[in-house]
């Protein structure tokens, strides 16, 4: 008989690494979505806006976005953009278990001390990627998200790099993602078939349009497990 997942167990599978199919099979389909997604965001980028931070967030659990956050960065990363991978998500963080990387410092603990950026950034196999963890789960991630800090980190991390790639929580369930969409130059929402639902979906893009933030489309992936054509880009312009 098997035994039942302890509440830690189950935990820790819905914050497992996350495929890295961009790099492990750079001519496939799904990979050449993420190549595709790249280039419209590029194309939406002008010089009255500049698209440099892109939050990456769903609606709800289990839709994709820390999959996306981290295939979009291996790509603007191959293209020759000096890029970063930042996880936000201080609540269920996925992106030191993917790169393999040690978590005990990162967003966290920049967020509460004056550490120098530099040294919390870590360097990937891949060229030109580099990624700041999440950090120690802290009591309060939406209060130090909201915070001047932030703001600095940030600020200092667009002179750093190319592209800023953030991956954070499901922006229904808590209002993380809306505090950095808002001051972000783009966010991405994302959406899985037979996981989204509509409802949530047009609550998600309400809140972000409540934060103002700069929506600059919607991937929308899982149409078909069979194959691995299934993930879409949507731009709402």
């Amino acid at each position: 008989m098997f035994k039942k997942k302890s509440k830690t167990q189950l935990a820790s599978q819905k914050t497992a690494a996350v495929s890295l199919i961009s790099l492990l099979n750079s001519r496939s389909t799904i990979a050449e979505q993420y190549r595709t997604i790249r280039t419209n965001i590029q194309f939406a980028a002008s010089s009255d806006h500049p698209v440099k931070s892109i939050v990456i967030t769903s609606s709800g659990p289990s839709e994709g976005k820390s999959l996306t956050a981290a295939n979009l960065a291996i790509v603007f990363a191959k293209s020759g953009k000096k890029t970063l991978l930042l996880d936000g998500d201080m609540r269920k963080p996925t992106v030191w278990k993917t790169f393999r990387l040690s978590n005990q410092k990162g967003l966290s603990t920049l967020l509460v001390s004056p550490d120098d950026i530099a040294d919390s950034i870590q360097k990937t196999t891949i060229d030109n990627l580099s990624v700041l963890t999440s950090g120690p789960q802290p009591p309060n991630p939406s209060e130090l998200l909201g915070s001047t800090r932030e703001e600095v980190i940030m600020d200092q991390l667009t002179r750093l790099f190319d592209v800023i790639i953030v991956d954070m929580p499901p922006v229904v369930t808590v209002t993380d993602a809306q505090i950095v969409a808002s001051k972000a130059d783009g966010t991405i929402l994302v959406a899985r078939e037979g996981v989204s639902e509509k409802a949530a979906l047009l609550k998600a893009k309400q809140l972000l349009e409540i934060a103002h933030a700069r929506i600059l489309g919607v991937v929308y992936n899982g149409v078909d497990s069979a194959n691995d054509a299934g993930y879409y880009y949507y731009s709402d312009k």
